[in-house]
């Protein structure tokens, strides 16, 4: 036997968590469930339930939707007793997690739309609140999540709905083991695995089972690091490196009164891990407040807003100092989140100071955001002198090291200065690692690789300032950005920052940029923010990142300018009006609360994909989170953690189609990338961060097209594959050729002809592949099983914005003016490639109807598109009233709930389908028909008003 069985390995896991303390109970059915679900709430809460009483704690449990639930799991209830007293039952204990009953079972089997049996389940008090789905050995890992996605469409919600208790999901394949919260929107991308102090990975089953399943270390991990994120209504679980900080923060507290900072590399998290170790350490009697710092005004904004994601009730903002001393002098208020600003004028004015004067000798825990910002200085030592009692810690993606440390007052501040201790570290080689962030693709353009044969080090020695503010070179690198930004950002599907050295030179990027959209050269959204106060080049030989902030800005004398220059703060103001008429808005620079509006409008309209290049010198270069932005052109010196920083507003998780984080370094910045790679990693990490150069991908790809070959020789080889197994292994095989393509699409110089696969070649079985997953869709609405049904075909990979109704329009028109011994390869390209796209793939039939039939008599091109809109209405109305007819509905409401759908993005409730129906079915017929009747209302939205 060549791989080990799945019985075999749930076997041996049920008897591993049998030895670590866990009982063994048989349950099969969802009246089991329930007989236990009683017997074990009795014995932790040392009572008895008669059936009414147990009754009414089931119709309780059984409310609410998984996040609704998570809420009744940690709160008590309040029990109506038979002979009319009142009883609190627990159904957790939260605050001494290991005094809990711990079971374990198998093969559950649940009705729900089908009939599932799940492989593991750990039951705590009778509630099943952790879910282990297996598969044996050699399966990839995924499969298993995807199954457990299934199982959550089809029968967790089901009868009294006690598997939406489950907290955390665990998948393995026994050789890969993750874990995940519950909450029906996950992603695999999102899955992690566990992990010791050091960042070792625990991938093997029994090993991850023997640490993390322990009974007393899943009830911690379910009672204090799963996170109930308030605004988008999900369940958030910490990952280890996240656990093992905060731990050390508490331990630190109730040990030491020593400092010390957490080194977490920037997008892994740390606003989550402060969040969860601030909450923690207001529930210790000992700590008068935890103050929580940020250095801008726009962080201050963000972080209230996360904290109050995870926790509502959590905090208050402070809008100016005054409310800040209110806040510290509320003994309901145990945690605040303020500026590092704010904070310093609390402490540094006597008026103020004097106001806080009884709280100095109080225990008061700091923790600072982004601890590595170089003006923290001289507010530690005010926080110092003034609170005798006090604590700090500190959270960086990027320590400042005597390598990188900017000399003050002739003295270098390090992190370790002020913090003492790093208490735990996850670096970007960890993270890349484990796929908590992506890998960069770094790209150096060199403007004056020319026939004068020098290059961009020999230009830094000639003049550096003449060089990079002259015409030509500002013009070559914004033609070069034009000719390569649809390339970068898979046709504008995400976004790009341009950070150049100073403010003069960002305006000519500004103008020129702007004029060339004038003239009809490009198409893209532009949009720049920068202070106006007097900037020269920063200091472009350290790369330091200085923060503009606002009100240094507004103190600052405008410097003198000659005949025809256009000062900044007009030049600010002109940019703000061309932004307004851009988006149809009202923002301003007329003082620092209308800035910090235009700022922030501009951080929501790059984050919704609306700015396709956003021209900064240092905003947005720290403390931004975008994870539809993926690329970063840089026309400035960065180095250390200035570089770094910059580089990781690139690389954020986000789906398949994003695949690392593009850098475009215009200036000779290889020697700093390596340096600072080094430096916050270790000197071998290069490879890890950075992906490998074209030439390996294209390598890559060609081994992939080889193991397709050996699979489905030709496009109709597919046709012949005899099994469900085979055509697995084919969609595989070609999800593997689409994920390197997708990757290689993004260097500049790819084209096909340097792979072993024809371009035409990949569109056909691209065609192909898409009949496969229509095929699983079209069982699924058959209702029957395939194994297929568990793998992810990543649809995103293969979806092009600019591949639209409105481009296939154009096509359209120009197939109508073509010669007549053309139009017949012209009309099989249409066809292809509306085969070759997901979006359109649905629309097929009805484009080629009107290719062949109404595209005849048309007898204009410009007509194209009014009569293919005509005959759209008409085929649009002629399949809403068959869907109508075909399944009796009442048109009407049809039509509404449509309009609800696609204005609210929900689609109706089981109820609403049903009460559309003329004629009400029975209460076994109510799922399957509403069921139905979603689908076929989702495949109508999908092909006649999606993407027209």
């Amino acid at each position: 036997m060549t791989t080990q069985p799945e019985q075999v390995l749930e076997n041996n896991l049920v008897n591993q968590l049998i030895s670590l303390g866990y009982k063994s109970v048989v349950i099969r059915t969802e009246e089991d469930l329930l007989t236990n679900l009683k017997a074990q709430l009795e014995k932790h809460n040392k009572t008895t339930f008669t059936a009414a009483e147990f009754d009414r704690i089931l119709i309780h449990l059984s409310k609410g939707n998984i996040f609704d639930k998570a809420k009744t799991l940690r709160d008590k209830y309040v029990l109506q007793k038979d002979n009319g007293d009142k009883d609190f039952v627990e159904f957790i204990n939260q605050d001494f997690w290991c005094q809990n009953e711990f079971q374990v079972t198998n093969q559950v089997t649940i009705n729900g739309k089908r009939e599932n049996r799940y492989d593991v389940t750990i039951l705590v008090n009778g509630l099943p609140l952790v879910q282990i789905e297996l598969k044996r050995r050699g399966i990839e890992l995924k499969e298993a999540f995807n199954q457990v996605q299934r199982y959550q469409n089809e029968s967790y919600a089901s009868n009294n709905a006690l598997f939406n208790y489950v907290q955390i999901f665990v998948v393995s394949n026994g050789v890969g083991t993750k874990y995940y919260a519950n909450h029906r929107k996950q992603s695999f991308k999102f899955t992690s695995f566990w992990g010791d102090e050091k960042n070792k990975k625990i991938t093997q089953l029994d090993e991850f089972a023997g640490i993390f399943l322990e009974p007393c270390h899943i009830a911690k991990m379910i009672t204090k690091y799963i996170v109930l994120h308030e605004s988008d209504k999900i369940l958030m679980v910490l990952r280890p490196y996240q656990f093992y900080a905060v731990e050390a923060i508490i331990d630190r507290v109730k040990n030491s009164d020593k400092n010390g900072y957490i080194w977490h590399t920037t997008g892994s998290g740390k606003t989550l891990t402060s969040f969860k170790a601030s909450q923690i350490l207001t529930h210790n009697p000992k700590i008068k407040k935890v103050v929580f710092v940020v250095d801008r005004q726009d962080l201050d904004d963000q972080t209230v807003r996360e904290f109050r994601a995870f926790d509502k009730d959590s905090i208050d903002g402070t809008e100016n100092t005054k409310m800040l001393i209110q806040q510290f002098l509320d003994d309901n208020r145990p945690l605040l989140v303020t500026t590092i600003q704010k904070l310093n004028g609390t402490i540094k004015k006597a008026k103020f100071r004097n106001q806080i004067e009884k709280l100095k000798d109080e225990r008061i825990v700091f923790i600072f955001d982004e601890c590595h910002r170089s003006q923290f200085g001289d507010t530690h030592r005010r926080i110092v002198s003034f609170f005798t009692n006090h604590q700090l810690f500190g959270f960086t993606g990027t320590p400042i090291f005597v390598k990188n440390a900017i000399s003050k007052k002739g003295i270098k501040q390090t992190t370790a200065n002020l913090f003492h201790d790093c208490l735990h570290r996850y670096v970007i080689t960890d993270a890349i690692r484990d796929e908590n962030v992506l890998k960069f693709s770094i790209e150096y353009y060199n403007v004056f690789k020319s026939k004068e044969g020098f290059d961009d080090i020999k230009v830094e020695d000639i003049d550096k300032q003449e060089v990079y503010e002259s015409e030509n070179y500002i013009n070559a690198i914004t033609n070069y950005i034009l000719a390569n930004h649809n390339r970068k950002t898979h046709h504008r599907t995400f976004t790009a920052i341009l950070c150049v050295s100073s403010v003069d030179i960002l305006i000519k990027y500004y103008d020129l940029l702007k004029a060339k959209k004038d003239e009809g050269k490009h198409h893209l959204n532009i949009a720049t923010i920068f202070s106006y106060a007097a900037n020269p080049e920063d200091a472009s030989a350290n790369g330091e990142i200085v923060e503009e902030d606002f009100p240094d800005m507004m103190m600052a004398a405008e410097p003198s300018v000659g005949y025809g220059v256009i000062p900044h703060k007009d030049k600010l103001d002109e940019c703000i009006e061309d932004y307004n008429r851009q988006f149809g808005s009202k923002h301003s620079a007329k003082d620092g609360n209308t800035f910090l509006n235009y700022k922030k409008d501009i951080s929501k309209r790059v984050k919704n994909k609306q700015i396709d290049i956003l021209l900064v010198v240092n905003m947005f270069l720290t403390g931004f989170d975008s994870k539809s932005l993926n690329t970063l052109y840089v026309d400035k010196n960065l180095n250390y953690h200035g570089l770094i920083q910059a580089y990781s507003r690139t690389n954020r998780i986000l789906n398949e189609k994003k695949s690392q984080g593009n850098i475009l370094a215009f200036r000779n910045l290889k020697q700093n990338t390596d340096d600072a790679i080094a430096l916050f990693s270790d000197k071998n990490a290069k490879e890890t961060i950075t992906i490998d150069p074209y030439d390996d991908q294209v390598k890559k790809f060609n081994a992939a097209y080889k193991a397709l070959m050996a699979i489905a020789p030709t496009v109709d080889g597919v046709n012949d594959l005899v099994s469900e197994e085979d055509e697995l292994e084919f969609a595989k095989a070609f999800r593997e050729i689409m994920r390197l393509k997708n990757i290689l699409s993004s260097f500049v110089e790819f084209t096909f002809e340097d792979t072993y696969m024809k371009e035409q070649e990949f569109a056909d079985y691209t065609s192909k592949y898409l009949d496969l997953y229509d095929k699983i869709k079209t069982n699924n609405l058959k209702e029957s099983v395939s194994i297929l049904d568990e793998i992810d075909f990543e649809l995103e990979l293969i979806h092009r914005d600019e591949i639209n109704v409105a481009y296939i329009l154009k096509l359209l028109a120009k197939l109508k003016d073509a010669k007549p011994k053309d139009q017949a390869k012209q009309k099989k390209q249409i066809i292809d490639l509306i085969a070759g796209e997901t979006e359109l793939r649905s629309k097929r039939d009805l484009i080629e109807k009107f290719i062949q039939n109404n595209l005849p008599k048309i007898s204009e091109s410009d007509d194209v598109e009014g009569e293919f809109n005509t005959y759209w209405k008409t085929e649009t109305k002629s399949a809403l009233q068959a869907l109508s007819s075909t399944e009796a509905l009442n048109q009407q409401k049809v039509e509404d709930i449509i309009n609800d759908f696609l204005f609210t993005g929900r689609m109706a409730t089981e109820d609403e389908i049903i009460e559309a129906l003329q004629k009400q079915p029975s209460v076994l017929q109510r799922e399957t028909i509403s069921m139905r009747i979603t689908n076929k209302i989702q495949n109508f939205v999908s092909t006649f008003i999606s993407g027209i």
